[in-house]
């Protein structure tokens, strides 16, 4: 489910640092898998979010031993930090709105396909059977009383790599309204909020179509908003003629096929966005409606593999 790596993003940030009333600021630093970058108007914004996600992704990488959820993966029961267990508490939640279909265990099996993608080699069916059996948030214990998380199957595992971005720019967003910074726009690998506006003008920016180089279909303006896209184009292989995906369908243990190569989320909130930009991926622009309607506010943008755009 992961969607942090150094692909090709197919959000393009439209800023004009020309002709300001204030001087723009941009910088970007590689954390989490990906490039952040900051601009803003205030020199403070770009070490206060840096700051922030270094801090969280010492808690959240899958590929650090040291890291909080190595060491729970590894033991299976952890006493953790708030900010593991109340990401895995909003987990949950998604995992339970889209009946299953965003699902954060998937790491037995997403690491399988992460390999197949890197050596173009197409995993073993009994692999991704055996991988799919430990697969299952409902076999996650969370205690409140104590902050403990169980991982009640033995071999399961925990990748955030679905919701992890969203969650850490929701928190640099929030250091950042703490330091009275009024403006900025973080993109993290394709995560993006647009803090306040630009110069008294909404945050502009623009979706290129994943099969069309230059071809911008639609361009959106943030003012306190977040904005997601997953699709087919950020780690994939192709395999006999068809294009493998790294977004896993947690159901089949296969990539996502629903039709789509892009879907985009525009929310109040970047971890929301980040989240349901993957499960929309995997559940289609129809079955991904219905679960559009249970947060309001939220809108969608599929492109289907004719290339046309559908807006929800």
């Amino acid at each position: 489910m992961n969607k942090g790596t150094q692909s090709l993003i197919l959000i393009f940030v439209l800023v004009s640092f020309f002709g300001c009333q204030k001087p723009l600021y941009k910088d970007s630093e590689f954390i989490m898998g990906t490039y952040v970058e900051v601009t803003s108007s205030d020199p403070r914004a770009k070490s206060i979010v840096f700051a922030e996600f270094k801090r969280l992704e010492s808690i959240f990488n899958l590929f650090d031993e040291k890291s909080e959820l190595s060491r729970l993966n590894a033991a299976g029961s952890l006493v953790v930090s708030s900010d593991l267990f109340n990401i895995l508490k909003k987990t949950k939640q998604f995992y339970e709105a889209s009946a299953g279909a965003f699902d954060v265990t998937i790491a037995p099996v997403s690491l399988i396909w992460k390999r197949a993608i890197k050596t173009r080699e197409f995993p073993k069916d009994a692999d991704i059977k055996n991988a799919l059996s430990l697969v299952g948030f409902d076999y996650v214990y969370l205690d409140d009383s104590t902050l403990t998380v169980k991982l009640m199957k033995l071999g399961s595992q925990i990748d955030l790599g679905g919701i992890a971005k969203g969650f850490a720019l929701d928190k640099a967003v929030e250091k950042l309204k703490e330091a009275h910074v009024l403006s900025a726009l973080v993109n993290a690998g394709g995560n993006i909020y647009g803090l306040g506006n630009n110069n008294k003008k909404p945050w502009q920016i623009g979706i290129q179509n994943p099969r069309k180089e230059n071809d911008v279909i639609e361009k959106i303006e943030l003012n306190d908003e977040a904005v997601a896209t997953s699709g087919d184009y950020e780690q994939f292989f192709i395999y006999q003629n068809r294009r493998y995906s790294h977004i896993i369908d947690p159901k089949t243990g296969q990539p996502a096929d629903a039709g789509i190569i892009s879907t985009t989320v525009i929310a109040p909130d970047a971890m929301t966005a980040d989240a349901l930009s993957t499960t929309l991926f995997i559940l289609g622009k129809d079955s991904g409606a219905h679960l559009l309607a249970l947060f309001p506010g939220v809108k969608a943008r599929f492109i289907s593999e004719d290339g046309k755009l559908h807006n929800f």
